[in-house]
């Protein structure tokens, strides 16, 4: 059910948002039109709309303001009357970016909204591998403590981060959120990163001295699969292997033989091709692996965070200020 937020200052604004937002950035917005918001996410079932059926309720509530997570923006969704279109997203992939700016329309987009959130859950897999966590938890729990005739100080030993060493595929917002993070546990840090002047540590050293290896880079053409057989087989003996990006970064069938091999210390992903690993697959049998179902970013303070990027950016948009964060700024030259 639609729920209208408080009366507007400017009534000619109706935004649709199906993202989940809240917090101040969502009041602003409340501020600067009239607000429908839907998010996908609390829907049951879940909703995510194609491009027909968003351009159909955008149609029907007179939105002249997208503001979306999830649904497809393409095709008839530029036929509406539309001042803009945002996504609660680093990397608007659920959007027609080219199809936007040829009918005009800006795609405001949120760079850096989940950066912390994916930083802490990075950390979190790191402890939960090295420490054992999980299999030290179902020991617990199914009364295995002293399982074949041992006790937990045994089977769980594990080396201490402090004074260990991390490398870093790609320094972005996430990259240098996690960096903090590690030092303070105090860990050296090396970062690889073409883009980042502060990234310069080679990628083959990085990989050769790091006993932790976590990539934050973006899928592209040229990243996709590169964390190959080669890269694994460079690791030091014993490291451990975190992605808490895109499984697309590395080769899962060299991870599995790496871990096959006793080569890697263990591994903790928070992604995997298809979103779900089918039952039997390889990674589920090692007790050094972990892997989330894609959550890093799923936090409440990454749907305010997004709410208040979304919001200020409008509030320039309406105020014939250029946003900070469009994906096409050529909309307005």
């Amino acid at each position: 059910m639609a729920v209208s937020l408080p009366t507007p200052l400017r009534p000619d604004l109706r935004i649709l948002a199906t993202a989940p937002l809240r917090g101040p950035g969502l009041d602003k917005l409340a501020g600067l039109g009239e607000v429908i918001h839907e998010p996908w996410i609390d829907q049951q079932p879940l909703r995510i709309y194609d491009a027909a059926g968003l351009a159909a309720r955008a149609k029907d509530e007179g939105a002249n303001v997208l503001v979306v997570e999830s649904d497809v923006v393409s095709g008839p969704v530029f036929d509406l009357p539309l001042l803009a279109v945002a996504a609660t997203r680093s990397d608007p992939t659920n959007v027609d970016v080219a199809g936007a700016t040829t009918a005009g329309i800006p795609i405001l987009h949120t760079p850096g909204r989940n950066a912390e959130a994916v930083a802490e859950l990075t950390v979190a897999l790191l402890f939960a591998v090295t420490r054992h966590l999980v299999a030290a938890d179902r020991d617990a729990r199914t009364g295995q403590v002293f399982r074949d005739g041992t006790i937990p100080y045994q089977r769980f030993r594990s080396f201490e981060l402090a004074g260990r060493t991390a490398g870093l595929v790609g320094l972005g917002a996430v990259g240098r959120a996690v960096r903090w993070r590690l030092r303070g546990l105090g860990m050296t840090v090396l970062a690889t990163d073409p883009n980042a002047p502060d990234a310069g540590d080679p990628i083959e050293a990085l990989t050769r001295r790091s006993d932790v290896i976590s990539l934050h880079a973006a899928v592209t053409p040229e990243t996709l699969g590169f964390w190959d057989r080669e890269k694994f087989d460079a690791m030091k003996p014993g490291a451990v292997f975190l992605n808490t990006a895109r499984a697309g970064l590395h080769d899962p069938d060299a991870l599995v033989a790496a871990l096959a091999s006793g080569h890697l210390g263990g591994a903790g992903l928070d992604h995997v091709d298809g979103e779900q690993l089918p039952a039997g697959h390889p990674l589920l049998g090692f007790d050094n692996v972990v892997v989330t179902p894609h959550i890093a970013g799923a936090t409440y303070e990454t749907e305010a965070r997004a709410a208040e990027m979304v919001a200020d950016d409008l509030e320039r948009l309406v105020s014939g200020i250029a946003p900070l964060h469009v994906a096409n700024p050529e909309v307005f030259r």
